[in-house]
C-alpha cells in the first residue's frame, strides 16, 4: 500500500477541496486574529505551497478508486476480455494499467481533470492558515478511528496462512484478491471464533498500527490522511500525535483480554502527558467514539484500569467526538439480521460491491455476526429514543407512517412477518432469527436500555457491559474536561425498513429487505431519514444537544459544545469536496480540520456552538426525562 501511494501520490497527496467551508469560523467575532481563511487567500496559499508532480502521479490520486472498482468487477465477472487475471495475480500496477481498456483510462483521466479543476487546493492550506494565525501544536493528540477503517493484517505462520503473512486481509488489494481467489481462506481469517469471540485456531489477525493503519483504506481512498496533513502543518509528528487502532471485529472487553488495548491506550496517554506536561486531546470518529466512551469507564474502574475517579480530570483536556454513533446506527440491524449492507459499516463503494457480488446474503450475515464489534452499534435507547408504533421524535410534518415503525411488513400471512416492529421489538426479533451463540455474545457484551435515575446510573458504573451506553452511565467526574461534538447533517440516512419473508431457495436467511417497494422517501424498501448518510441524527446529536446536559448523565458539569456541519457536496468531487457532511468524507472537510486544529492548539474555548438541524426540537420529544434534576447547561 505504501509503495503504491509513494509511486502514484508522490508521497504527498495533492488533491483536496477548492475553498474553505462556507460556514463562518466559530470564533470569528471573539478573536479577530483567528478569522478563517477566505477563499481567495486559501487559493493563493494553495498555489504557493502546491508541490510539483508529474501528470502520471496526479492522475490516480482520486481516480484509483474507480480503477479498483473496474478491476474488482472484472474479477467477479471473470471476463478475460477486460483483464488478464494472470497479469493481476501479483497486483502489479503497471500490468493493471496495461490491461485496462484505453477508453476507461481516458475516462479516468478526464474524471481526474474535472476533480483537479473542482477541488484544486493544497491539503495543507487549512493548517498553513491556522499556523499563520498563531495556532501551534500544544496538547498531545491521540486518534481513535472508526469501525472498519483500520486495516487488519495476518500474523499467522500456519501453513495455510503463510501466503498472507503481514499482508492486510482488510483494507488493501490483498483483501480483494483473497476474497476472489481464496474465499474460504479469507472467511476463515476474517471471522472470529463463535464461542470465544477471538481468533479461531490457526489464525492470527491483528490491527495494523501507526498512521499507516488509518490514513488510507486502499490506495487513493483517504480516511484520516487530511487531518494528519493539517496537524503536521502546525507542528505535530509521531512524537506528539498517535493513532490508537484496534481490531474492530471484537467485543470491547476482548480488546483488553487479547490485545491489552485499553492498557496500552492508558499508557500512551500517561507518557504523552508526562513528556509534554500538557493534558491530551482525544480525537475519535464514529464507532471510535463508543470505544473511547467505554475506555473512560474502564480506565477509572477498580479491577480494570484502576485509574480512580480523578484519572480523566488529570490526563484529558478535551474529547473531539466526530460523527460519533453514541446511540448506535440503525443500519447495523439489517447487516446482522439479513446480511443487507447498503453502505452499512462505512464500507466504501468498491468494498460493498465486492462483498455483495461475491458473498451471499447469508454469508454476509454470518460474517457480520461473527464480528461482535459490529453489534456494538445496534440502536441504543429502545422506543424512548427511536419511537413507538405511532410516533418518533424525528417524524416530519405530513409523514404518512411514523419512523417508530422500524421493521414494516406488507405481507402479514407469514409467521415471520405478522406485525410491524419498533426498535425495542426488533432486537428480540433479531435474536429469534439468528443463532444462540450470537444472542449470548451480544447480551453478554452490550446493553441497550435507559437508566432513568441517578441511582441507576451510579450502579451501572460498576457493570462493564453498560459502559458503551451513555443512557445507562455517566460522564467522568472531570469538571475541566471539554467535549466537542462535530458531525454532519442534511444527508439522507436509513431510518426504517420494509421486510418480507425470504423465499430464495439458495438463501439461508429467514427474511430480507423488500426491495420491490419504493415510494417517496422509501427507496427499495429502505425508509430514509435525517443524518450523515451512515449515523442517524438522533444518535449523533441527542447526547450532545440534551442527554449530557442532564445532571444524572453529567454530574460534574463537563463542558459540551455541538457544531453541526451541513452537507453541501461539490457535485464534481467524488468525495464531496470541502463542505461535505458525509459520515466518512467529513474527515476531509476544511472547517472540521480548522476546528480540530484550534482545539489541539488550545483555542477550543473560542468555538461557538452551531446548529443547522432540528436536533434540539427532536431531543425534547425523546422520552427520557430529567427526573426533577437540574440541567447542567443550555
Amino acid at each position: 500500500m505504501s509503495f503504491l501511494r509513494r509511486r502514484f501520490g508522490g508521497g504527498t497527496p495533492t488533491t483536496s477541496s477548492p475553498e474553505p467551508s462556507r460556514e463562518p469560523t466559530p470564533d470569528a467575532d471573539k478573536a479577530e486574529e483567528l478569522r478563517v481563511v477566505t477563499a481567495k487567500k486559501l487559493h493563493l496559499l494553495s498555489e504557493k505551497n502546491k508541490p510539483k508532480s508529474s501528470k502520471r502521479k496526479n492522475v490516480w490520486i482520486f481516480g484509483l478508486g474507480g480503477l479498483f472498482g473496474v478491476v474488482a468487477a472484472a474479477f467477479f465477472a471473470g471476463s478475460n476480455d477486460l483483464v488478464d487475471l494472470k497479469s493481476l495475480e501479483n497486483m502489479n500496477l503497471d500490468s493493471i494499467l496495461d490491461a485496462l481498456p484505453a477508453a476507461f483510462v481516458n475516462d479516468a483521466q478526464q474524471l481526474q481533470k474535472h476533480e483537479r479543476d473542482a477541488v484544486n487546493y493544497d491539503s495543507f492550506a487549512v493548517g498553513l492558515h491556522a499556523r499563520s494565525q498563531g495556532v501551534h501544536a500544544l496538547h498531545p493528540v491521540i486518534m481513535i478511528p472508526g469501525v472498519i477503517s483500520t486495516g487488519l493484517e495476518s500474523w499467522s505462520t500456519e501453513a495455510d496462512s503463510r501466503q498472507y503473512f503481514r499482508k492486510r486481509l482488510w483494507g488493501s488489494w490483498t483483501m480483494m484478491r483473497a476474497l476472489v481467489m481464496d474465499k474460504p481462506g479469507w472467511k476463515r481469517h476474517i471471522m472470529l471464533d463463535k464461542d470465544t469471540g477471538m481468533d479461531p485456531p490457526g489464525v492470527k489477525l491483528r490491527a495494523a498500527q501507526g498512521f499507516d493503519a488509518t490514513d488510507f483504506f486502499i490506495t487513493g481512498y483517504w480516511i484520516w490522511n487530511k487531518i494528519l496533513e493539517n496537524l503536521a502543518t502546525i507542528g505535530y509528528d509521531p512524537t506528539n500525535a498517535f493513532t490508537a487502532a484496534y481490531d474492530w471485529r471484537m467485543s470491547y472487553m476482548n480488546y483488553e483480554k487479547r490485545d491489552q488495548y485499553f492498557t496500552r491506550l492508558k499508557s500512551h496517554i500517561e507518557v504523552a502527558v508526562r513528556v509534554s506536561n500538557k493534558k491530551v486531546v482525544l480525537l475519535s470518529h464514529s464507532m471510535g467514539s463508543q470505544v473511547l466512551y467505554y475506555f473512560l469507564h474502564w480506565v477509572e474502574a477498580e479491577g480494570f484500569g484502576n485509574g480512580g475517579p480523578s484519572w480523566v480530570e488529570a490526563y484529558i483536556d478535551s474529547w473531539i467526538n466526530i460523527s460519533g454513533c453514541m446511540l448506535g446506527a440503525v443500519k447495523s440491524l439489517p447487516a446482522v439480521l439479513s446480511g443487507e449492507m447498503k453502505d452499512t459499516a462505512q464500507l466504501n463503494a468498491f468494498a460493498v460491491y465486492g462483498l455483495e457480488k461475491f458473498l451471499s446474503r447469508h454469508e454476509r450475515a454470518e460474517i457480520f455476526r461473527a464480528m461482535p464489534g459490529i453489534s456494538s452499534m445496534l440502536p441504543i435507547g429502545g422506543d424512548a429514543v427511536w419511537g413507538g408504533e405511532d410516533w418518533a421524535p424525528d417524524d416530519r410534518p405530513g409523514q404518512n407512517d411514523s419512523f417508530g415503525k422500524f421493521f414494516r411488513f406488507r405481507d402479514n400471512n407469514s409467521t415471520l412477518t405478522k406485525a410491524n416492529l419498533t426498535v425495542a421489538e426488533s432486537l428480540p426479533y433479531l435474536f429469534r432469527n439468528s443463532e444462540d451463540w450470537y444472542k449470548d455474545m451480544v447480551l453478554h457484551a452490550y446493553s441497550h436500555g435507559v437508566a432513568h435515575t441517578a441511582a441507576e446510573v451510579e450502579a451501572n458504573q460498576l457493570i462493564s457491559n453498560k459502559w458503551i451506553n451513555p443512557l445507562e452511565t455517566r460522564l467522568p467526574l472531570a469538571p475541566n474536561l471539554k467535549i466537542y461534538c462535530f458531525y454532519g447533517v442534511g444527508k439522507e440516512t436509513e431510518r426504517a425498513y420494509y421486510y418480507k419473508e425470504d423465499h430464495d431457495p439458495l438463501s439461508k436467511t429467514n427474511v430480507t429487505i423488500d426491495t420491490s417497494f419504493s415510494n417517496g422517501k422509501i427507496d427499495r424498501g429502505v425508509v430514509m431519514g435525517e443524518g450523515d448518510g451512515t449515523v442517524n441524527l438522533l444518535s449523533a446529536g441527542y447526547m450532545c444537544a440534551k442527554g449530557w446536559r442532564m445532571k444524572r448523565y453529567n454530574p460534574a458539569g463537563v463542558s459540551i459544545k455541538t457544531y453541526e456541519m451541513p452537507h453541501e457536496p461539490d457535485r464534481f468531487s467524488p468525495r464531496g469536496g470541502p463542505n461535505t457532511g458525509d459520515h466518512v468524507d467529513i474527515l476531509g472537510r476544511s472547517s472540521l480540520n480548522d476546528l480540530i486544529l484550534r482545539v489541539a492548539g488550545g483555542k477550543g474555548d473560542l468555538i461557538d456552538e452551531a446548529y443547522h438541524s432540528n436536533i434540539k426540537e427532536y431531543a425534547e420529544k425523546v422520552r427520557i426525562y430529567d427526573d426533577d434534576e437540574s440541567s447542567t447547561g443550555e
